[in-house]
């Protein structure tokens, strides 16, 4: 493999981090990996709920360990509803099998990811896609890279010729969140040539920064399905904002990913939903 973006961080941050982190996520991966069966079919929803536990209990600790190893100060956040701020200093983002419900019906949709966010900022991140033997990385300021080669997102300049996605609610997050996201899906389908639904966020967001796909939006702000997409995007060289246009940070109700020039269109779309 190529050799890995390495932009320094300052303020006493390890230069060697994004390789260790690297390490750490493959090892996630590859557990991960061992445990995906292809015929796999839950049969119920408390069987469903099992598989999905088990996973999360089995990728978990060894995730967790190994970087919070890595950065001993930092906290760690995996809960993947959680949204909003986070208290200062250093958190470690991650989801050990983000996409889960895919692995467990056999399907191949799913990531294992780790963020480290500073002060709400999101610094780098690694996004590991096994199956397809594909690692995402991304340090702020450092560009966004697919298995070491640079990536960029979409030049379209409009909606009309745009495959443009988003995500599902989380379950339980009522008719309010539902309402908005089936008025959202309305409005694009007017304006874009593609429209989709899909989770899970990593997956559509790694798409927008590699340029497959040319925008993403969602109603809400898990910021496990967020963080590492929003720093992949904007070091491809895209903008991420809320549906107003103003810049997306873990506090922003909603959150839209594109290359810059299509952004206008997006928020045009979506800010009166």
């Amino acid at each position: 493999m190529k050799t890995l973006n390495k932009t320094e961080f300052k303020n006493g941050y390890d230069p060697q981090l994004l390789d260790k982190t690297v390490i750490a996520v493959r090892e996630a991966a590859d557990l991960l990996l061992q445990r995906f069966k292809p015929d796999a079919r839950p049969a119920d929803l408390p069987q469903l709920l099992t598989m999905i536990e088990d996973n999360d209990v089995a990728v978990t600790a060894q995730l967790r360990e190994s970087l919070l190893t890595l950065r001993p100060g930092a906290q760690w956040l995996d809960d993947e509803k959680s949204s909003g701020p986070l208290p200062a200093g250093e958190w470690w983002v991650a989801d050990p099998a983000e996409g889960n419900v895919n692995h467990i019906h056999g399907t191949t949709e799913w990531v294992v990811t780790a963020t480290l966010v500073r002060d709400n900022v999101p610094v780098l991140t690694v996004v590991a896609e096994p199956l397809a033997a594909k690692l995402y990385t991304a340090v702020r300021g450092g560009g966004a890279y697919l298995n070491g080669q640079p990536l960029h997102v979409s030049q379209k300049p409009t909606l009309a010729a745009a495959l443009v996605s988003t995500g599902q609610a989380t379950p339980g997050e009522g008719k309010l969140a539902y309402s908005k996201i089936g008025q959202s899906v309305t409005a694009m389908l007017e304006h874009a040539l593609l429209v989709r639904m899909a989770v899970p966020a990593t997956m559509q967001l790694v798409q927008v920064a590699s340029g497959q796909l040319d925008a993403f939006w969602q109603h809400g702000n898990v910021l496990s399905g967020l963080v590492s997409g929003a720093l992949l995007v904007t070091e491809a060289g895209g903008l991420v904002t809320d549906w107003t246009g103003q810049p997306w940070t873990l506090s922003s109700p909603n959150f839209i990913a594109s290359a810059p020039v299509m952004n206008g269109q997006l928020v045009n779309v979506l800010k009166n939903i």
